[in-house]
């Protein structure tokens, strides 16, 4: 399809206007979290959750390496566990912003503080990580290597502190929280074949079990879940990952696989230019014949939570990679980059073609709360469904998509290396023909 006619026929956002209402009636978030502690307090027996069910942990990173790690569980709500947990289902059912925040306020974070890899401290606070697989280190890390929720008995030292912590455009929010005492398996986890394999490996590095598991049809959120609870990696260097830097770190990890996969793969042949939106952020990726290239520009919107002033100016930020990929943390875009670019590679990879890639996101003021990065990756990975839009040249796809971004070409050719630079490349692919 002609460019100019993939623009024209775009359909607006459907969600949009559910988007401003959820944010009219964002007050709803204090009704559930009452409903929340009706719930927790008929869960209770005495100090004990009895008959919880935990789909997922989280591990958090303040006073690193003395951190608070907890397993999350829906109270009131176990039989439907797993539609608490952070996953590509929540884009495919469509969730807006409010129905993610809904979901993590009925999410109890059972937690105490556990040492990264030291005994000596941690024998103050919980068990070591290392290889641990006793007390609540242990049971935190069979609820993540589990490939579904798992029954427990969770004894608490207080009521849980209700609130709802905004979280980051990395990390989803997180609802109550309690400090735990212990808690107790009452199942068998069941753990999948590949899992086990990478957990009797003592010897094999992180990296490569988790490429491992991903070869085996593991998805990032199951990966980040295990590397998290230190549970992947040579048995004397396991330790556990906050779960912010462990998202990232897996994006990284397997997008490094699959950058290595299409590395000698032929060429995209035409300039393509797809389109997605969701939760009041619009994605425009545009492939264009040539070795592997990627960058990421964001435009975060005046009145929009990460610019938040409404009168300000559009707020932009990128970050790139050439043929060999990146050597160091790109700090900008941080997790987001990681996210789109495994988006982009998990497509070209499918096809079995390489090319250079420039993603433009823009955060429009309807994201009016973080729900994670994980939006980022879906809408990069559904971006690549449908038609897309043909263009003679990438510099014409840009031009085109232009006038639909909050900035001018010209502020985009400053902040992007290759709107400014790839024109050039192009023509001597076409030459070359």
């Amino acid at each position: 399809m002609r460019l100019d006619d993939y623009i024209e026929d775009l359909e607006p956002d459907e969600e949009a206007e559910r988007r401003r209402l959820a944010k009219e009636k964002s007050y709803a978030i204090t009704d559930h979290l009452e409903e929340f502690e009706r719930r927790f307090d008929d869960a209770l027996s005495g100090d004990t959750l009895v008959g919880s069910t935990a789909p997922s942990i989280f591990v958090g990173r303040s006073n690193y390496p003395d951190i608070p790690i907890g397993v999350l569980s829906p109270v009131g709500d176990e039989g439907a566990a797993e539609d608490y947990v952070t996953d590509g289902e929540w884009y495919r059912k469509g969730y807006a912003i409010d129905d993610v925040l809904q979901r993590r306020t009925g999410l109890l974070n059972s937690n105490k503080r556990a040492n990264v890899d030291s005994p000596s401290i941690a024998s103050r606070l919980a068990p070591s990580v290392h290889d641990a697989w006793t007390g609540f280190v242990g049971v935190q890390r069979e609820v993540a290597i589990a490939d579904r929720p798992v029954d427990l008995e969770i004894g608490l030292n207080d009521k849980p502190d209700l609130g709802l912590d905004a979280g980051t455009d990395v990390a989803t929010p997180r609802g109550p929280r309690a400090n735990a005492r212990n808690a107790e398996l009452r199942e068998n986890p069941h753990v999948p074949r590949p899992v086990k394999k990478t957990l009797e490996d003592d010897d094999w590095q992180a990296q490569g079990a988790m490429t491992y598991l991903y070869r085996r049809g593991f998805d990032v959120y199951d990966i980040n879940s295990i590397l998290s609870a230190g549970a992947l990696g040579e048995a004397d260097q396991r330790r556990l990952v906050p779960t912010r830097w462990s998202i990232t770190a897996v994006d990284d990890t397997v997008g490094q696989y699959l950058r290595g996969r299409i590395g000698n793969a032929p060429s995209v042949d035409e300039v393509q230019v797809w389109a997605n939106e969701y939760v009041g952020n619009r994605y425009w990726v545009i492939l264009a014949p040539g070795n592997w290239e990627f960058e990421l520009v964001e435009m975060k919107a005046p009145g929009s939570i990460w610019n938040p002033d409404p009168g300000g100016n559009t707020w932009m930020a990128s970050a790139s990679e050439g043929f060999e990929g990146r050597s160091s943390y790109v700090e900008e875009t941080a997790g987001a980059y990681y996210a789109a670019r495994l988006g982009v590679l998990e497509y070209l990879e499918s096809i079995g073609r390489q090319a250079k890639c420039l993603v433009l996101r823009e955060v429009s003021d309807d994201y009016w709360a973080p729900v994670g990065v994980w939006q980022v990756r879906e809408s990069v990975r559904n971006a690549f469904e449908g038609e897309y839009g043909e263009s003679e040249t990438f510099h014409g796809a840009v031009k085109a998509i232009t006038p639909q971004l909050p900035v001018s070409y010209d502020r985009l050719r400053r902040k992007s290396e290759l709107a400014a630079g790839v024109q050039s490349n192009l023509d001597a692919f076409s030459n070359v023909q």
